[in-house]
């Protein structure tokens, strides 16, 4: 029985640690915020072992940091971490993109629309936080059709740590396009099955639409306050 005690513990703890993943990939969380392991035990209704042990997870995966005192908070990247994990980026999420392409029918096309509508909508109402979202489920609902899971995972790993970030996004570092929304360029080259433009409207979409968010960083660039 103490076995089973133990898979149930680490399965709660999964479980715990993907909801706060997702909350942190999605922007759900802002750089600075505490995470109060007692409080979130709470909310969730469970013991704080485990919400514990999913904290501690996302301290190693530089999502959060325990500062003096042992407390938690959600990490702020410096400018330098953030172009580094974005130059990574630019490699892998294209390539992502297009291992997905197989995989892709007209009704997952219609199902991004939708996603790609609800951003617009929601940065034309200045809901920010529902722009994030649609953002990150437009993106990743592409790469995970890649069927490669340890990629999923790198990317997952970054995301985790830049989501918190990209709540300055909006408004300061909008994106804005030459021509088309580069999602409009992923949507054609989806349809016209072709990996190439499928790949190079990803990398596009984090150049073009993430110039101005860059620009903005640079303007602030600082190293967080301890």
């Amino acid at each position: 029985m103490h076995g089973l005690t133990d898979v149930h513990s680490k399965s709660l703890s999964a479980q715990i640690y993907a909801q706060l993943k997702h909350q942190l990939m999605a922007a759900r969380l802002q750089p600075g915020d505490r995470l109060k392991i007692r409080d979130l035990a709470r909310t969730l209704g469970t013991s704080e072992t485990p919400v514990r042990e999913a904290l501690l997870q996302l301290v190693r995966n530089g999502a959060l940091e325990m500062k003096p005192g042992y407390y938690i908070r959600v990490r702020r990247l410096t400018l330098r971490e953030y172009m580094e994990l974005r130059e990574i980026r630019l490699l892998l999420e294209p390539h992502a993109a297009a291992k997905a392409l197989p995989n892709v029918d007209d009704a997952f096309i219609a199902e991004l629309e939708q996603l790609h509508e609800a951003l617009i909508r929601a940065e034309l109402e200045k809901d920010y936080p529902a722009a994030l979202l649609a953002n990150y489920e437009f993106h990743f609902s592409v790469y995970r059709r890649s069927e490669m899971p340890q990629l999923i995972d790198i990317l997952e790993r970054l995301w985790v740590q830049i989501g918190p970030l990209l709540n300055l996004l909006y408004p300061f570092g909008h994106p804005s396009y030459d021509g088309p929304h580069q999602h409009l360029n992923v949507l054609n080259a989806l349809r016209a099955r072709d990996a190439q433009a499928l790949a190079d409207a990803f990398r596009d979409d984090l150049i073009e639409g993430g110039r101005s968010f860059v620009r903005y960083l640079e303007s602030i660039d600082e190293e967080p306050s301890s």
